[in-house]
């Protein structure tokens, strides 16, 4: 496409965003330059990431004009003038660091909004004083030009070589968004550590859930939520972490996603690198398919069966229009589900979403260490439908008013 997109008037660049960094071919910044040069997942030097800050990311402010630089792959270094006002975002997780650093309201895009409003305050409703409204924004999957400049973005939270992936953007028009609308800053392959688009310029590295979510609170110059938030995660995985049974006393489990539990059944690992496990990979599980089955595989109730799991994880369980009990009695009343040992056990629970940020990332691996380990953190309780269910005070994990609060501001 050409500049202007045969708009005949091509808008002036914004005042007060601003790249700064490397640029490819007097295009898209391409991103940070590392220790990966050969390593065939193209992602960190050893193909692995923690979820935990690595203190690599840089926050610097000019003295003069106040302006900051904030770096992230794929981007590399993005300056600002100026806190951003309102955010475009893509994917969910980039959508909750919003709404953690308290600009839920700021968002004005996001993938299946409506779906994922519905299932974000099924969580939200624990949180006292706190809202999140994201019914009727504009779903952002296969996001246009013209819409970005109708939106008119301070700062686009999406990954650009996943826009590059879609087949309609080039490099080129990246560019001309993140220089006259405001500048992207995503990562979305650190997902599953996918590899990126083979024409895409720049090397590309893989962070961590809480990683990224610190990058994303220094763009809002909002470290003191993220390191308050930081450390309500920090004692939750101490407290996992203190009582992980014995990995002999663990039960086996799957995690599977399906809006027909005797149709076809996609099935998710728990362990494998990237930050759709971020509630999970810490918690050990042992995985009922012995590695014999890649996340995404479509399985049927044999397959299942075949693996036995003693747990069983359903993601989009915590939906509003999902009843678990109508599903647990659909496996029962099914010859071949009725023989596993979870659905025998009443073992089958819900999940809620794998791009998570990092306010469900606390409820989630609040909920799936009670599914897996009630021995340990207390009994799950048996879902149906409905909120997140109540938690009696004793037996939660983390503090719910301390999050609302960061969320409101109260540091």
């Amino acid at each position: 496409m050409s500049e202007d997109d045969g708009r005949g008037i091509r808008p002036t660049r914004r005042d007060y965003v601003k790249y700064g960094g490397a640029v490819l071919g007097g295009g898209l910044l391409a991103g940070c330059t590392g220790t990966n040069e050969g390593n065939e997942t193209n992602g960190t030097s050893d193909g692995s990431t923690t979820d935990g800050s690595d203190g690599t990311t840089t926050e610097t402010e000019t003295p003069t004009d106040g302006s900051y630089t904030v770096s992230m792959s794929p981007v590399g270094d993005v300056e600002f003038e100026s806190v951003p006002e309102s955010v475009f975002t893509r994917l969910t997780h980039h959508a909750d660091m919003a709404f953690a650093l308290g600009r839920g309201d700021a968002v004005n895009a996001m993938h299946a909004p409506d779906y994922y409003d519905a299932l974000w305050n099924q969580f939200v409703e624990r949180l006292p004083g706190v809202t999140l409204d994201w019914t009727g924004l504009y779903s952002s999957w296969e996001v246009s030009k013209e819409k970005l400049y109708e939106l008119d973005s301070d700062v686009h939270l999406a990954d650009p070589a996943s826009v590059f992936q879609l087949g309609t953007w080039s490099t080129a028009d990246l560019d001309e968004i993140g220089e006259n609308i405001g500048p992207w800053f995503g990562n979305s392959f650190s997902a599953r550590h996918q590899t990126p688009p083979t024409d895409w310029p720049g090397e590309y590295e893989y962070y961590g859930l809480w990683e990224q979510f610190e990058r994303v609170a220094q763009v809002f110059r909002a470290q003191d939520r993220y390191d308050a938030l930081a450390e309500v995660r920090d004692e939750l995985l101490a407290t996992i972490e203190a009582d992980l049974p014995p990995t002999s006393e663990r039960p086996t489990a799957v995690m599977i996603g399906s809006s027909d539990v005797e149709g076809d059944i996609y099935a998710y690992t728990l362990s494998n690198p990237g930050f759709l496990t971020a509630h999970t990979r810490p918690l050990h599980p042992v995985d009922a398919f012995e590695g014999a089955v890649e996340s995404g595989t479509i399985v049927d109730l044999e397959t299942l069966l075949e693996a036995d799991p003693d747990v069983m994880l359903m993601l989009g369980g915590m939906l509003p229009t999902t009843d678990m009990g109508e599903i647990r009695a659909t496996l029962e009343s099914n010859a071949v589900a009725a023989e596993m040992t979870a659905v025998a056990a009443g073992r089958v629970h819900p999940q809620g979403a794998r791009y998570q940020g990092p306010i469900l990332n606390l409820f989630q691996l609040e909920m799936t260490a009670k599914q897996l380990y009630p021995d340990q953190f207390g009994a799950w309780p048996t879902y149906e439908n409905g909120p997140y269910p109540e938690i009696p005070q004793g037996e939660q994990l983390f503090d719910r008013q301390r999050v609302a609060d960061i969320i409101n501001g109260d540091i």
